[in-house]
């Protein structure tokens, strides 16, 4: 072994000593708050709660401990879990700059997308947002209505092509996916992707679909590394060292993926750039005609003043980042929604009812609806809301607490040594992990069977509980768009999606579950997969009803 070799080694045991003695001998204000047991002195919890499918009974044990519970990182270290309502405002809305995105999160995103709007802090975060908020307003996806319909049109012929002659086993996560891609393709960067007529092979269609899947592959260790890693050197550099890694691995991979949205990205803002130099003329012969997101950015970027205006390096980070969040986000929320209602068929059928109803032109034909139609039906929504609420596409959420600071609580909990405690003192360096699918599904908020998946529950008043708790959620009094200045910006450009998605395939088809049987990852965003498999995928049994 080489002296630097010897030397890293006895550095990296005097560090693993350090945090051991300090977590043994060092009180902290986590240590009366009662929680799950470690599973290794090293490692914590921490391989079990990333792990893709026992995370999920981890997230269910930990949440079982009440509003208020614990578990252990590396090396012994406490990590706050809660979904106390009160809690969950200070830590989104009343003292956001308290509790910080992950640095784990920021320098996974920051690497692998750039600077875009989810991988940025503090006053460059402000200014992005600022800029494509009004992009996200009910107002504008009323233009791009007619855009999504049409690009929907087209999946239910490339759908109703391979079930003219009988039911067939069809991948209805692909099909999420294609179309997802394609409506944030033409809607939001007025670029297509996927002509949805056939079958094509595209690298960086690959690539948005294996994003979260080969994320969640990566090791713990690097995981938690990368805050540190993202400082070492130029990025040439790093590249290196990603380069010299197992060519098999998932780093790599993930390399590989970060390269082909770069370029790709980088190809789209410079072709949309040179359209915009010829004008509106120029703008409205091409993909979304000048109304989608991309067009209105840079237009409005040119526009602002230098202070408020984005730099390349950050617009081009922004296609990334659209198209990974909206297209991986909402197909995997759609091929939920397929899923829940092939294991509630009355439930299909009765949306199928309504959508028809609303749909009949007089003639016995369907016609299109527009915005405020679709949005506005109520089975449907139900619908979508339930299945937001019961199955959030990402089920928890990392903060960091930045300087000491008092977390209240929405009632008082008892701590080990059996005293009640209505507030936490939580200290700066802390990690606080938000359960956002244990908020949507506490019991005392939503009753006893806030665990089933029930439609019907948003088709009378909500318990007064939940009215009470003042989720700071920014939709439907749940956390899974969040709350505060980081809220997803594109939660009603999904919800859109979604409800056109549905109401254009759900009277054509029949949806049924096939002998394979479903399991769902619990990665950065819930993914499902067949049986023992990890691959994405979601095979359901397809019919046409409506010619």
């Amino acid at each position: 072994m080489s002296p630097m070799s010897q030397l890293a080694g006895y550095a990296f045991a005097l560090f693993v000593g350090w945090r051991l003695l300090r977590s043994t001998f060092f009180k902290s204000p986590l240590d009366n708050i009662p929680g799950v047991a470690s599973d290794s002195l090293i490692g914590g919890n921490i391989q079990t709660m990333f792990h893709l499918r026992a995370g999920w009974t981890f997230e269910e044990e930990v949440a079982k401990y009440g509003r208020v519970s614990t578990f252990h990182g590396f090396f012994g270290t406490k990590l706050l879990f809660t979904f106390d309502p009160r809690a969950l405002h200070a830590i989104y809305v009343k003292d956001q700059d308290v509790y910080e995105e992950s640095a784990i999160f920021i320098s996974m995103f920051d690497l692998c997308l750039g600077p875009g709007l989810i991988s940025t802090l503090g006053e460059q975060h402000r200014r992005q947002r600022k800029m494509l908020n009004p992009l996200f307003s009910a107002k504008h996806l009323r233009g791009m209505t007619p855009i999504f319909t049409n690009i929907i049109h087209k999946l239910e012929d490339a759908i109703g092509s391979r079930v003219k002659d009988g039911a067939h086993e069809l991948d209805i996560l692909n099909w999420m996916g294609r179309v997802a891609l394609e409506l944030i393709g033409q809607g939001g960067l007025g670029y297509s992707f996927d002509p949805l007529t056939k079958d094509v092979a595209d690298e960086f269609v690959d690539s948005v679909k294996a994003f979260f899947a080969v994320q969640a592959q990566l090791n713990t260790i690097v995981r938690y590394t990368l805050p540190i890693l993202v400082r070492i050197g130029p990025a040439a550099f790093r590249r290196k060292v990603v380069e010299m890694l197992p060519r098999g691995g998932a780093s790599q991979h993930m390399m590989r993926i970060s390269d082909t949205l770069a370029a790709r990205s980088l190809d789209i803002v410079n072709e949309k750039k040179q359209v915009l130099q010829h004008g509106d003329a120029a703008l409205k012969q091409q993909v979304g005609e000048g109304k989608d997101i991309m067009s209105v950015l840079l237009r409005e970027n040119m526009r602002a003043a230098e202070a408020d205006r984005l730099s390349d390096e950050e617009v081009v980070a922004q296609v990334s980042t659209l198209v990974l969040a909206a297209a991986d986000t909402t197909s995997n929320a759609l091929a939920r929604i397929f899923h829940q209602l092939c294991l509630h068929s009355a439930v299909q059928e009765k949306l199928r009812e309504e959508i028809i109803q609303a749909r009949d032109d007089g003639t016995g034909k369907l016609r299109d609806l527009d915005y405020d139609e679709v949005m506005e039906l109520p089975y449907l929504d139900a619908v979508c809301r339930e299945t937001m609420r019961r199955f959030p596409p990402v089920t928890t959420l990392l903060r960091i607490v930045r300087k000491d600071a008092i977390l209240p609580l929405s009632a008082p909990i008892r701590g080990i040594d059996g005293a009640m405690m209505d507030a936490i003192p939580v200290r700066k360096g802390m990690h606080i992990v938000t359960g956002v699918q244990a908020c949507n599904t506490n019991e005392e908020l939503w009753g006893p069977d806030a665990d089933e998946w029930k439609p019907e529950r948003w088709m009378k008043p909500l318990p007064r509980a939940v009215e009470e708790a003042h989720i700071p959620g920014v939709y439907s009094n749940l956390m899974t768009f969040v709350g505060g200045a980081r809220a997803c910006i594109g939660f009603k450009f999904a919800q859109l999606e979604m409800k056109v998605v549905l109401a254009t395939l759900i009277p054509a088809f029949s949806f049924e579950l096939t002998d394979k049987p479903i399991e769902w990852n619990d990665a950065g965003v819930a993914y499902p997969s067949v049986g023992e498999s990890f691959i994405p995928e979601m095979p359901l049994r397809v019919t046409r009803l409506r010619l």
